[in-house]
Formats: C-alpha cells, sequence, structure tokens
C-alpha cells in the first residue's frame, strides 16, 4: 500500500493545488476540445499531470526493460489508437514488472500494463480488449470530466476524491479506502460518475478494437475468464478493484457485439502476440526445469501450426533460461528456417550466442539485420549487450548515444549509458546520463547534482564552450521543471 501511496503522491500534490484555489483551474480563452472539459482543464495540463504520474511510477515500481516487449506494447497500442478517439496523441507506455492482472491510463495519454495481462489476456484480440478501453478512458478525457462533475457539485474534497480516482485507476487496494474515506454523499455521486465512465469506456473501447480489425466478441470473453477467476480467490485480480466485472457488464458487451458489423479477417490472434506471451510466461516462471517440461508437453500437445510455433518458441526461450544452449539455438534455427527476418527471432537467437559467450558471432549475425532495420530498439539493444560481452564499452557506449537520440525518454536507455560510460572512463558523461534519468524518474535534486557535476569537470577543460552552454541551459530547465511540480 505505502508504494501504491507514493505512485500517487506527484498528483495528488497537483491535485490538491486544483482544489483550493478557483484561480489554479485556468480558463483556457480557446479550448483546444471546444467544450467546456477544456477550459476547465486542458490537454495540456492533462498532459503534464500525466507526465509527473509517469515519472513517480518509474521512481518507485519494478518495470519490464525487456525490448521485445516494451516495442511490442507502444507499436500495437499506437496502431490501436490510430482508431480510436484521441485527439493528443502524445502517448507513453510503462509495462509494470508483476504477474497481477492489471491494467490503468491515466491523464495526458499514459497508459500501463501489467506483465500479467498477457497472462491472463489468451488472444491478442482480448489484450486489444484491454488497451482500447484504456484508450477511451483517455480519449473521452474522463479525468477531466471528474475534475469538471466535482467541481459542478462543489465537491470541497475535489483533492482526496481525484487522488483517489487515480489510485484505482492503478488497481491499488488503498484506492477504495481512500474513497471510503472522503465524504459520504458526494463519493456515492462520483462512484457512479466513475462506473458511467467505465460503461463510456467499454463502449467506446469496443468500437475502437473492431475498427482495428479485431472480433468484439473477445471483449465479452476477457470478462468472463475474469469473473471466472473472482470465483476461486478470496482477493481479486487488480484489474477488477478498478474494474469490476458483472453478469451486466458482460451481457452489455455481448450484446454491443452482436450489434457491431464485423468481417473476421483472422487478425484477433496474431503469433507476434503469443510469441510476447510466451517470453512473459518464462520470465514468471519460478522453476526454469519445469518450465523446459511444460512447454515440451505443450509443444507435443499442440493442433495449430501457430501453437507448434509459439511452444516451439517458448521451448527455446525456456532452454536459454536453463542454460541449455545448443537445445535454445536448435529450437530457434528450427523458426528460422522459415521465418529468418523476424526480429523477435533474430533477437532470441542473438541473445543465445551472447549467454553462452560467443559475443562476436551474435554482433556477425545481427549486422545484416542491423543494415535493413538500422533504428530498431530491440535489435539495437542486443547490439549493445553483444558489445558490452566483449567488454567494447567504448563502442557500445557510441550505440547507446546515437539511439538516445531518438529515444529521448527511455529512462531504462539512459541509466545504462550511464553504466557504459562509467566502463569507459567519461565521469563526465556518466554525470550527465545520471541526469536525464533522474530528470525521467522525477528526482530533479539529484539530476542537479548531477549536471553541477559535470559542469566542474567540463570547466575545468579548454574550448568546451558550446558543452558548458548546452549543461546550463539543462540545468535552467530542471529548475523550471522543478517550480512546476513543486508549485
Amino acid at each position: 500500500m505505502m508504494r501504491s501511496l507514493l505512485k500517487v503522491s506527484v498528483m495528488a500534490a497537483s491535485i490538491a493545488a486544483l482544489s483550493h484555489s478557483p484561480a489554479a483551474l485556468p480558463q483556457s480563452q480557446l479550448p483546444s476540445l471546444g467544450d467546456r472539459i477544456s477550459g476547465i482543464f486542458s490537454l495540456d495540463e492533462e498532459y503534464k499531470l500525466g507526465r509527473d504520474f509517469l515519472r513517480s511510477v518509474r521512481r518507485t515500481t519494478p518495470t519490464i526493460s525487456d525490448p521485445l516487449i516494451n516495442d511490442y506494447v507502444v507499436n500495437f497500442t499506437h496502431n490501436l489508437a490510430m482508431h480510436s478517439d484521441l485527439q493528443d496523441y502524445r502517448l507513453a507506455f510503462i509495462v509494470i514488472d508483476s504477474p497481477a492482472l492489471n491494467a490503468f491510463a491515466t491523464p495526458g495519454g499514459v497508459i500501463g500494463v501489467n506483465g500479467g495481462l498477457f497472462l491472463n489476456a489468451h488472444t491478442e484480440g482480448e489484450f486489444a480488449s484491454v488497451m482500447a478501453h484504456e484508450i477511451a478512458h483517455v480519449s473521452q478525457r474522463h479525468f477531466a470530466r471528474s475534475v469538471e462533475d466535482a467541481q459542478r457539485r462543489r465537491i470541497p474534497e475535489l483533492a482526496t476524491l481525484l487522488a483517489s480516482v487515480v489510485l484505482m485507476g492503478t488497481g491499488s487496494s488503498a484506492g477504495p479506502a481512500a474513497v471510503m474515506a472522503a465524504q459520504g454523499r458526494s463519493i456515492e455521486n462520483q462512484l457512479r460518475f466513475s462506473r458511467q465512465n467505465e460503461s463510456e469506456a467499454d463502449r467506446i473501447g469496443l468500437r475502437t478494437m473492431v475498427a482495428a480489425g479485431y472480433d468484439p466478441a473477445d471483449m465479452a470473453r476477457l470478462f468472463e475468464r475474469l469473473m471466472d477467476i473472482s470465483r476461486f480467490t478470496s482477493r481479486p485480480p487488480e484489474f477488477l478493484l478498478s474494474h469490476p466485472v458483472t453478469e451486466t457488464r458482460i451481457a452489455d458487451a455481448r450484446s454491443r457485439a452482436g450489434r457491431i458489423p464485423y468481417r473476421n479477417t483472422g487478425q484477433s490472434d496474431s503469433l507476434e502476440y503469443q510469441l510476447m506471451r510466451a517470453r512473459i510466461e518464462v520470465h514468471y516462471a519460478s522453476d526454469n526445469s519445469a518450465a523446459v517440461t511444460d512447454f515440451t508437453t505443450r509443444l507435443s500437445d499442440s493442433r495449430t501450426d501457430q501453437q507448434r510455433t509459439t511452444n516451439t518458441y517458448g521451448l527455446a526461450l525456456a532452454h536459454l533460461a536453463a542454460e541449455q544452449y545448443d537445445l535454445a539455438l536448435q529450437r530457434i534455427d528450427s523458426l528460422l528456417a522459415s521465418d529468418p527476418n523476424r526480429i523477435t527471432y533474430v533477437v532470441t537467437r542473438a541473445d543465445i550466442l551472447i549467454a553462452q559467450g560467443s559475443a562476436q558471432q551474435a554482433l556477425d549475425y545481427l549486422d545484416r539485420h542491423l543494415r535493413i532495420n538500422p533504428s530498431n530498439h530491440p535489435l539495437t539493444m542486443t547490439h549493445v549487450d553483444a558489445l558490452i560481452a566483449q567488454r567494447n564499452y567504448t563502442e557500445a557506449a557510441r550505440v547507446l548515444e546515437r539511439h538516445a537520440v531518438s529515444r529521448p525518454d527511455d529512462h531504462d536507455l539512459w541509466y545504462l549509458i550511464a553504466e557504459t560510460q562509467g566502463q569507459v572512463g567519461d565521469i563526465s558523461k556518466v554525470h550527465q546520463a545520471r541526469a536525464e534519468y533522474f530528470i525521467l524518474v522525477g528526482d530533479f535534486r539529484s539530476a542537479r547534482e548531477q549536471l553541477n557535476y559535470a559542469l566542474r569537470i567540463e570547466n575545468s577543460r579548454e574550448g568546451n564552450i558550446p558543452l558548458i552552454s548546452r549543461l546550463r541551459q539543462r540545468m535552467t530547465e530542471v529548475e523550471q521543471m522543478q517550480r512546476e511540480t513543486q508549485g
């Protein structure tokens, strides 16, 4: 519970400012959506609030840094969002390292999923139903509408109320408790308003997933499975605490699906999604030998080509985790024989080569694929892993810094840059990279310290005026971010 409260502390502080001063709810001269909501809480204000929340989550919560998983979530959700009602596409994503089922959306387009969502959504269509629902919360601006609704009814406890909504959105058990502690009738009205938001997110999310080519029946299928899960446990999955599933909700999803024209294109269960599920399963496996046995059994029981492919891939990953490198290579090579350019297979084969001590082989193998896809994130990070395995830290740092130009908001990337520059021995660049990392996790005091260290080093060198100027400008920017957050 303490960690969940830490997650929301930055948001709660921002919300508190809104509740105490009418002037703190800026009245935009030109509302970006042309409605009363934008006049109360603009898209830019939602964006800033969401990024504050994202920094807080990064700082307090373990995340999955797997480049393949993260790349899949980003690409999949952006594609889904293109079929949604979103007007602001400044989205950000985070994959929480937890096997518990959960997903959430915050103001400003921050969308989070737990690793456990992959475990519980058996098809990409079911996964899409959850992500489309979360996108709908953002596109319909349910947070801003909650602010407007609370202001209209003059709720004095706005800070407590909206902090509770955010806590519930992240699946925290502290959320309902905070709601109950706020105030009787006002809270009852707000919960009713939230249930309306959930229903609307279902309806609009269903429309989005169908527009993207997914079977509308997938939403009801997932709801039914979640209800079955909740029947056999004293504590339901986190997702169900903030997204309660009832017979009525399932019936509504079925009814809506039956009324939406849909042509089956086979998209609802893509191979790539199943490969990501296999990665998550092995990631959370408590016993690597048992994982090998499990995937071996599943492979022998496979009935379709996709099941055989997925279980072969899962078995390759299980062999890798169990340090059975020759067997892992045999399995992944059998998949590459029929699909030689699938990046997921290419990255996995390189990972196996690196793990068995053949980093140069991995580099040679990755070379052709990087020439075809020079900026691909999973390929680039695997290339860096191979360079680090060879202790070629100078080249690894060069590749990482070039990659950071297109991924300036990747906190894991900046952390690795700092570590790698430390091996190179460039202490100024260590401090610069650490500063960027601390900015992205919201620790502005530490970011300023790191920039000061870098400035001391650069001031002692000659002919470094451009870099010194950039560092001073960055210091000014960090100070401004810190003032905005504290304000």
